[in-house]
């Protein structure tokens, strides 16, 4: 596999989870917590491809198959799902 194209692939990967963690972290609301789970999808993509196709890098690649699974549960929770948890506010949160 061409280098430049699995390089891509891991920075790409560790840099669009560090920045959707950064938007989870502001708490900025449901949407923008479930589009930052969006771009955790795509990282949690990128890193698969890039652990099975580089050497010596398949734990990389099952890490993120489970944080891919997870990520899926956050985009459902926050962007897909119409009615809030029980109580009607979310803990800890700005809407």
């Amino acid at each position: 596999m061409n280098q430049t194209i699995l390089d891509a692939l891991q920075y790409y990967g560790a840099g669009a989870a560090t920045f959707a963690a950064l938007i989870v972290s502001l708490n900025l609301g449901r949407r923008w917590t479930g589009w930052a789970f969006v771009v955790f999808v795509t990282s949690s993509m990128a890193l698969i491809a890039w652990g099975f196709l580089q050497d010596d890098s398949e734990g990389i690649g099952w890490q993120n198959i489970a944080l891919l699974a997870i990520n899926c549960v956050g985009v459902y929770r926050y962007l897909i799902r119409k009615d809030r948890p029980e109580g009607g506010k979310e803990k800890g949160g700005a809407d």
